[in-house]
């Protein structure tokens, strides 16, 4: 079965060393939340906002030795009043857990975007 797992987290700065250092704390924390392996996730796509253009967030990924997972990166839709400096991720994996099991991770500032969830 395929499922999506979403997660996000914020920086205080447009600045390479902490977007990719935040975007890595966050795939650390939705893979062992999620027990997951590498070969389990199919694809990422992250998205920054638009005041975010330091890094790449997908080099974080590649960082943490995953160079055989499809990524890609993009902005995120420029909605007024909306989070800013925020970098989100949407995985794609193979897995047997249904969607109520699945763990979505939103870190630092991000939180206020999933107050139903709670990071475990």
């Amino acid at each position: 079965m395929v499922r999506g797992i979403r997660g996000a987290t914020t920086v205080e700065c447009n600045e390479a060393v902490e977007m990719l250092k935040e975007t890595e704390k966050l795939l650390v924390e939705i893979i062992e939340k999620n027990r997951l392996k590498e070969d389990d996730i199919i694809s990422i796509i992250f998205t920054v906002t638009n005041d975010l253009n330091a890094a790449f967030p997908a080099v974080a990924a590649r960082n943490l030795g995953w160079t055989s997972i499809a990524l890609m990166c993009t902005n995120e839709i420029d909605v007024p009043g909306s989070l800013k400096k925020c970098i989100r991720v949407l995985l794609h994996v193979n897995t047997d857990k249904k969607n109520d099991e699945i763990k979505h991770i939103y870190l630092n500032n991000a939180k206020v975007l999933r107050p139903d969830l709670k990071n475990e």
